[in-house]
């Protein structure tokens, strides 16, 4: 049972800062922040959620199970994160490549402490066992100093950030993706590739800050746990529940920013025309049609919005809306089950384009291109894409961030290459800035 109070703070920015610093003395962090984007979809301006009560933590075997186990027995907000390697659950596939990172495939926890913000209040749900120290927590959030946080030493060796996979390898890999397509093997596949550091130390919530400072996505968010990190600035929901409906919102296309206005304008609008880019959404909207429909009910599945671009700091991106209807006794983990690895960051056809990929990137995806985000008690859910992300391990002093683009038959490997560079830029400012 949790005690629940509303609180609305004199600052509520003032008291997002210190709730995000105070958090830094507990072992097991989810923080989930909108950056107050008006986003039609969402429920919260920002979560966080602190030290774990309890824990689920396994590899891929039988982990949707596992999940359904533990979030029917906990009853309760639980939050954690879903690799993309669970894929070798729900398909006959495997994970071979390098792992730099070593994160377990799935992690959720029950925490003992949650703050749920929305406009100028924040409601605390904390659990009967420390609900005595709800008033102790709200004043030091409320004063100047969070006297309590831990706060790390920022290292001030430069990060040197190298590349898996050489410009050259890189268009020789895309040809082969190319190959594939033009045998018909796949229509569309989602190639990555990972820069990263060795022997390199961070301040994870400075590199979040500065990280999310660039780029305010609307489902940016910090994880810690043990001593892994996740600092992401994803502009990419996954998949979302509410009651009886359930919506995903991939994004495929993307352009630069540019600070003329005149100019800015017309990349927007280019990529709305662009049959290319066009084609590669149109393509992952039928497969999440097609997912969802697994669980949805008959005839319920339909398109909101199709490729409407939306602007972020960074970039523009194309993002389409699919919605569908389910019974209300549909279990929420098999909707996520049924869904994943989301169609944005895998291809078509989804098991055909997971093989290829597997063969051509040269490292594990783990938790990159899998997903963070939440169950409620009722069975609702939200979770987001990790994308635009940095995932760091501590004790083995790795940094790691990846970025990957669409392959499709009229893909130019030069244009797919400065993509993601375009991608990589905001990560790459952050690290090295």
């Amino acid at each position: 049972m949790r005690t629940t109070q509303i609180h609305r703070p004199k600052n509520i920015e003032h008291f997002k800062r210190n709730l995000l610093l105070w958090s830094q003395q507990f072992d097991d962090i989810l923080w989930l922040d909108s950056n107050n984007h008006n986003e039609p979809y969402s429920n919260y301006d920002a979560i966080l959620a602190v030290d774990a009560f309890t824990t689920l933590r396994t590899d891929f075997f039988d982990a949707f199970e596992r999940l359904k186990e533990y979030q029917n027995i906990t009853n309760d907000w639980i939050f954690g994160y879903l690799t993309y390697d669970l894929k070798n659950t729900t398909e006959h596939l495997k994970s071979e490549n390098f792992d730099g990172l070593n994160f377990p495939d799935l992690f959720f926890f029950q925490p003992k402490k949650l703050f749920l913000i929305k406009d100028n209040h924040v409601e605390i749900k904390y659990l009967k066992m420390v609900d005595d120290e709800i008033e102790d927590d709200i004043r030091l959030l409320e004063s100047d100093v969070t006297s309590n946080a831990v706060e790390k030493a920022h290292n001030e060796t430069p990060i040197k950030i190298k590349l898996r996979i050489h410009k050259d390898d890189y268009f020789e890999k895309v040809n082969k993706m190319l190959a594939h397509i033009q045998r018909g093997d796949i229509y569309e596949a989602n190639f990555c590739q990972e820069f990263y550091a060795e022997n390199s130390e961070i301040n994870p919530l400075e590199t979040f800050k500065k990280l999310n400072a660039i780029s305010k996505p609307p489902f940016a968010s910090f994880l810690k746990f043990e001593d892994k990190y996740m600092m992401s600035a994803s502009p990419e929901r996954y998949i979302k529940k509410d009651g009886t409906t359930v919506i995903s919102q991939p994004i495929k296309g993307t352009a630069k920013r540019s600070e003329n206005i005149e100019e800015d304008t017309k990349l927007a609008n280019d990529l709305s025309k662009d049959l290319k880019e066009r084609s590669e959404n149109i393509m992952i909207v039928d497969l999440v049609r097609n997912d969802l429909s697994h669980t949805a009910i008959k005839g319920s599945v339909e398109v909101k919005e199709l490729c409407k671009v939306y602007s972020f700091l960074q970039v523009h991106q194309m993002i389409s809306t699919v919605q569908s209807q389910i019974h209300p006794d549909t279990n929420p983990v098999e909707i996520v089950k049924t869904t994943f690895p989301m169609g944005s960051m895998t291809g078509v056809p989804k098991l055909s384009a997971m093989q290829i990929i597997e063969n051509l990137e040269e490292t594990k995806r783990g938790l990159y291109s899998g997903s963070v985000g939440y169950f409620t008690p009722n069975g609702d859910f939200d979770f987001n894409v990790i994308i635009r992300s940095i995932l760091y391990n501590e004790t083995k002093q790795y940094i790691s961030y990846s970025v990957g683009g669409a392959i499709t038959a009229k893909s130019d490997p030069l244009k797919e290459y400065e993509e993601c560079l375009i991608k990589a830029k905001a990560m790459r400012e952050a690290l090295e800035g």
